[in-house]
């Protein structure tokens, strides 16, 4: 990860650290492949389960960045900030500029508070200047962007700190050049000047909430503030192909400013960017702070140091590099949010506030969770690789109950947004304070929680706005929420029977948590509630099933197709949605053998869809059952078939590195079903050797040994030296580090781990 440098000299700073020997002096961003999910996914689940082909996009952009960056750079060849449609596809041919993005990485929401700036040469032109481009003429990496416009006979070229960037165009000809630079709101919002006396283009572009509340301010603005190495030439502001001789323009229809130079052939022009979600001022305190000059070799540089070390956290060993490229670039994709919100000196946007401000203590703050996407397994991973950051990230999360009064569902935009069904912020600050992260205060924390999972809001109009559990007053009634309460008050509507596995979920994990600080008759409800699962089951069809209020079941019913009952998915794949009592699940089918064939008929209807959250634990609950080797035979099946190096190389919308790190945590050979409990399932590793490099300056290390190049199942496992008969390792394991050895064959081993004392127990 990138350490915030509070100091004058950010890459002064970094290069200081490119000289220390360590980890990430091994040029491994080389593999990192920033177009993977720009294009159409091909995969087969996509295929079969995936909505239409335009929808079929992982939704990333080939985003120049730090690690959980405030901004990302990215070339845009789609303006605005549309839901559901990224800046960039790979699939376009037309080049509109640079653009300084807080696109959810592989999200279906929107783009909010950026800008953009666009060169162009010749005569000024401020509409229809975008220009064809060829994929041949790009050079994409985490630390450098670069795009050859043949056109207009200039490359274009940018590179990145947290929150700032530096972009640098370079003449292929003698020319005037011109800066356009829009904010890019759909609103037909927002503000810039030309300031030629200072030698700034600044401006802001306010943002918006979606899903609850959609449409309302979201109580900040996207700010930018540009420095140019140079005086400013011809400059003035524009609106669509109206041109003005004022220095600002507000509130305009495709608004804008430019500034123009007269350059030679091979010769440069170099701007720095500060960001902010504060003000203008702290913009160019960030500026100040992060890139105090314009040597634009040193900031790409400094910027492929801080990949390198963030990469190198983990060094895996094969001959595949294929398999490498994919590793690396779902490492970087895991990396790109949660968004850093706070400015170098602390201060930040308050939580669903009016454009207030306030500063923190200590570390830093942080918005745009995908909430129900990255409990599973995004933050799970950087409670090994990155404690510190889970620290920040819990205590983030902790701001914005205490600022809101509700703990937020699906935080983005630093807003309510209730978005997805689920309150997994649960999951996640339990599942921190049981692995020892306590730099919070946890019982503030908890009565947050607790406020989430026990009390619905006495004001109807903070319900609408997003606050508190949705349908909790049906749950809590009925012990599941019945078909005929439709929870109107949210984007996502009905999904009934969804809801009520993931609040049990939800409960159990704040059940822990109530355990763990004596909380003895929260802990005694709490527990039962993580059982109402099992009120949706369905023990005549093996299936979790819309259930009316009077408890008969719903009568038109194929567990292979879509329901309004469940989110984005089936009551067969969304069936196997207990990741905290697989066990108690399997009784309900009959035994850990029904759970087995259960699972074989998913995958053998080719029902898997791994596009979708839902069902990433599902190859890995096979280590509950008498067969754990089926679980290596699908986890590797999936990594083969679901994954690539190419544009299409993503199966589904990534959500913010969850699809990522899947691959991540599945290719190491373990993953966190169930994130709260601290285990996780074992499967067979993908490489020959990977090494975990901690924080606390210990390692972890991965070893296969096989008996051919084709071995896939394991048939023993030895921690520290010593044989471990079971299935899954924990969190103490990992992070005391040590050597993990697993022992592959051609052939399943029936023998291995097959029995329920060498499993998880659930609850």
């Amino acid at each position: 990860m990138i350490v915030v440098l509070k100091v004058r000299n950010y890459i002064a700073g970094i290069v200081m650290l490119m000289s220390i020997p360590s980890a990430f002096a091994q040029d491994l961003v080389k593999y990192v492949q920033p177009m993977a999910g720009t294009a159409a996914a091909t995969t087969p689940s996509a295929l079969k389960h995936g909505l239409a082909a335009d929808t079929r996009f992982a939704n990333t952009i080939p985003a120049v960045t730090a690690p959980f960056a405030m901004t990302q750079w990215t070339p845009q060849t789609q303006d605005g900030e549309t839901k559901c449609v990224p800046p960039y596809y790979y699939k376009d041919n037309t080049f509109t500029g640079l653009r300084g993005s807080h696109w959810l990485s592989g999200s279906c929401t929107q783009d909010y508070g950026s800008f953009t700036v666009m060169p162009i040469t010749g005569s000024l032109k401020t509409l229809n200047y975008g220009t064809e481009f060829n994929h041949s003429d790009e050079l994409s990496t985490p630390y450098l962007y670069r795009l050859k416009l043949q056109k207009y006979q200039v490359q274009a070229a940018v590179s990145a700190t947290t929150r700032c960037a530096m972009m640098q165009f370079t003449m292929d000809k003698a020319d005037s050049l011109y800066l356009l630079v829009t904010p890019n709101s759909d609103y037909h919002e927002g503000f810039i000047r030309v300031d030629n006396k200072s030698g700034e283009i600044y401006g802001y572009n306010p943002a918006h909430r979606i899903y609850q509340g959609w449409g309302k301010s979201a109580g900040f603005s996207g700010f930018f503030v540009i420095r140019f190495e140079r005086s400013l030439g011809n400059t003035g502001t524009f609106s669509g192909d109206k041109v003005f001789n004022v220095d600002s323009i507000k509130n305009g229809v495709h608004a804008g400013a430019y500034a123009g130079f007269k350059m030679n052939k091979g010769e440069k022009l170099t701007i720095r960017i500060g960001t902010s979600f504060t003000s203008l001022e702290g913009a160019r305190k960030n500026l100040e702070g992060e890139i105090p000059g314009f040597n634009f070799e040193q900031m790409v540089a400094a910027n492929k140091a801080v990949w390198e070390k963030a990469l190198g956290q983990i060094k895996v060993t094969t001959a595949n590099e294929q398999d490498k490229r994919i590793f690396y670039t779902s490492l970087y994709h895991a990396m790109q949010q949660p968004r850093l919100f706070n400015d170098v000196d602390g201060k930040y946007p308050r939580f669903s506030g009016d454009y207030q401000t306030e500063t923190l203590d200590k570390g830093n703050y942080y918005d745009d969770f995908s909430m129900w996407d990255i409990y599973r397994a995004e933050i799970p991973l950087f409670e090994i690789l990155n404690p510190p950051l889970v620290n920040n990230l819990a205590r983030s999360l902790i701001l914005k109950g205490k600022q809101g009064g509700w703990m937020p569902i699906f935080p983005c935009w630093n807003s309510y947004t209730s978005e997805m069904i689920g309150d997994h912020t649960t999951s996640v600050i339990s599942s921190a304070y049981l692995k020892g992260f306590t730099d919070f205060d946890a019982d503030e924390a908890y009565q947050l929680l607790r406020h989430n999972a026990f009390e619905i809001p006495a004001n109807r109009a903070d319900y609408v706005e997003g606050k508190g559990r949705r349908a909790l007053d049906s749950y809590l009634k009925y012990k599941y929420i019945p078909l005929e309460d439709s929870v109107l008050d949210a984007f996502h509507k009905m999904e009934q029977v969804s809801r009520t596995l993931e609040y049990a979920y939800d409960d159990y994990a704040l059940a822990q948590f109530a355990k763990s600080l004596k909380k003895s008759a929260d802990y005694a409800a709490l527990a039962r509630r993580a059982k109402y699962y099992a009120n949706v089951f369905d023990t005549s069809t093996g299936f979790m099933r819309g259930k009316h209020a009077d408890g008969s079941w719903i009568s038109d019913f194929d567990p292979d197709k879509k329901a309004t009952y469940i989110t984005e998915g089936t009551a067969r794949q969304y069936t196997f949605y207990v990741p905290h009592d697989v066990s108690g699940l399997a009784k309900l089918m009959g035994g850990a053998g029904k759970l087995e064939q259960a699972l074989d008929s998913l995958f053998t209807k080719g029902e898997y869809w791994h596009g979708n959250e839902p069902g990433h634990q599902i190859p890995f609950m096979y280590n509950y059952s008498p067969s754990p080797w089926k679980t290596q035979a699908a986890v590797r099946n999936i990594l083969a078939t679901e994954y690539s190096d190419g544009p299409g190389g993503l199966g589904g919308n990534d959500d913010a590195g969850q699809m990522s790190a899947w691959y991540v945590f599945a290719s190491l050979g373990f993953y966190p079903v169930n994130p709260v409990s601290g285990e996780y399932l074992l499967c067979s590793p993908l490489f020959d050797k990977a090494v975990i490099n901690l924080q606390n300056n210990s390692k972890f290390e991965i070893i296969c040994h096989k008996t051919s190049p084709k071995s896939i199942y394991i048939h023993q496992v030895k921690l520290n030296g010593k044989t471990m008969p079971n299935d899954f390792i924990n969190y103490h394991n990992i992070m005391s580090g040590g050597k993990l050895e697993i022992y592959l064959q051609d052939k399943p081993d029936h023998h291995w781990a097959n029995a329920p004392m060498y499993q998880p127990k659930g609850m």
